[in-house]
């Protein structure tokens, strides 16, 4: 099906992203959406949500996983926000299980929700998931719904890498050089992808992972978050509907073009 006729039918493509405070959330769909400016927030009525009513409401603990994240740069993303589940966090569980299941009963496709991001900082004192976490993995049927793990500020491993090639005589420069593959490298056969993926706590793992560096800066690139959300998508329609949607990675265009 051609994409302007796939975005007549289902409009807009829909994510859930779940995280823990300072995970990097807005920053990651600044970049997916291109764009150094905040979200437009729109009740589930289709109503914008003044920022300083919103604001006065976050203060108050208050917080609608309902309402819809749109960037102007690109409104053909719209996404919803759960803040994680911590400190325990058992409301915000009930209310994300709630809504992921409220979503899928959804009749209409543009309704439905069509992906979850899931975040966690690799810059947390202690890089171990916590019980919240845990649980989802554990509890949380998303159905068809792909859930991808995003490790944000990920660049946060570099020095433990650069500081171990050191030790192993590599100049700065060359420390330097390697640390990011080095930190890949290691984060690879490290505790937490075997726990993710092999722990008989994790009942429901997700379809697959990503590990998302420096994405503050000018040049981040989100072209592997991207190409892996696409990746984990079933839905012919969906996936183009996704690949038509993101405006920066001309290659995964064209790559799922010429699959076509």
């Amino acid at each position: 099906m051609d994409p302007s006729e796939i975005r007549k039918k289902i409009d807009r493509f829909r994510v859930l992203v779940i995280g823990r405070a300072n995970a990097g959330k807005t920053t990651i769909l600044q970049r997916v959406c291109n764009t150094r400016d905040n979200p437009e927030i729109y009740n589930s009525a289709g109503e914008k949500i003044n920022t300083a009513v919103l604001m006065a409401s976050t203060e108050r603990g208050e917080h609608d996983i309902e309402n819809e994240m749109v960037f102007r740069s690109n409104p053909g993303f719209v996404f919803h926000d759960s803040r994680g589940f911590e400190a325990g966090g058992e409301s915000e569980f009930d209310k994300v299980k709630a809504f992921i299941t409220s979503r899928s009963k959804e009749t209409r496709l543009t309704n439905q929700l069509h992906a979850i991001w899931y975040c966690i900082p690799m810059d947390e004192a202690c890089r171990s998931f916590t019980k919240g976490e845990i649980k989802f993995f554990s509890q949380c049927d998303t159905g068809s719904i792909p859930v991808i793990v995003l490790f944000t500020k990920f660049d946060a491993l570099y020095d433990d890498a650069y500081t171990r090639l050191k030790s192993e005589g590599a100049s700065m420069e060359e420390a330097e050089e390697q640390a990011p593959k080095r930190a890949e490298d290691l984060f690879a056969m490290g505790p937490q992808l075997r726990f993710l993926y092999h722990s008989k706590d994790i009942k429901r793992p997700p379809k697959c992972h990503i590990c998302l560096p420096n994405m503050d800066k000018d040049d981040a690139d989100c072209g592997p978050l991207i190409e892996r959300t696409a990746g984990t998508l079933d839905n012919e329609v969906l996936k183009q509907l996704f690949v038509s949607t993101q405006q920066t990675n001309l290659e995964v265009c064209m790559k799922y073009a010429v699959e076509r």
